[in-house]
């Protein structure tokens, strides 16, 4: 984690993070290793690439190896970007600020308008998933997707991750999902949402 376990006290306690991080997470980082183990070719390529390259070697892979590294490797980006997404907030106002407040005032209208369709997004994501912001051709969207689905990150760039699977919250919030993305508000991480938007805007 880039932040200490109970960092994001009261939002999430260190229960949640220690079982969250160091046993769902490093499950799936566990599960690719042993894919990519008898593939060597692979092992060169980056997680993104991984994910999205249409190359030969991808292609002919048995299906099991191919579906291990979509839903494993999928586990790994997502939650990488997730726990970087988060940080200790010393304000119970963490607004975005600089280039990503524009773009929610250009997109969006106002900010209270983009935590609504986030959250009707993460609310609406129906069982396990996830809701994002992200940066597609100069303009901000909100997207969902099930289990460990990326969006295609080719053109729809991720800034930012909600982690809607139970796991996620339950051992903080039970059942209680709204409360969770409520919170999540709080520690939002805007300093890195910034810079991967910057690092968009500059290619």
């Amino acid at each position: 984690l880039p932040y200490e376990y109970d960092a994001l006290l009261p939002v999430l306690d260190e229960e949640t993070l220690h079982f969250h991080h160091d046993k769902h997470y490093q499950t799936y980082v566990d599960k690719l290793n042993a894919t990519l183990a008898d593939y060597p070719q692979l092992q060169q390529m980056s997680l993104t690439e991984l994910l999205t390259s249409e190359d030969n070697i991808l292609a002919s892979l048995p299906e099991e190896a191919r579906k291990s590294i979509h839903n494993n490797g999928g586990g790994v980006y997502n939650h990488q970007l997730y726990f970087a997404s988060m940080h200790k907030s010393n304000s119970v106002e963490n607004h975005p600020h600089g280039e990503i407040a524009a773009k929610i005032a250009e997109c969006f209208g106002f900010y209270d308008v983009f935590k609504t369709k986030l959250k009707e997004a993460a609310l609406g994501q129906f069982g396990s998933g996830y809701a994002w912001l992200v940066y597609d051709n100069g303009s901000l969207e909100i997207v969902k997707t099930p289990n460990q689905n990326i969006p295609p990150i080719h053109c729809k760039k991720p800034l930012l991750l909600i982690d809607v699977w139970e796991h996620a919250y339950y051992l903080d919030y039970q059942n209680r999902r709204n409360a969770y993305i409520d919170s999540f508000f709080s520690v939002i991480h805007w300093n890195k949402v910034e810079e991967r938007l910057q690092s968009y805007m500059e290619k």
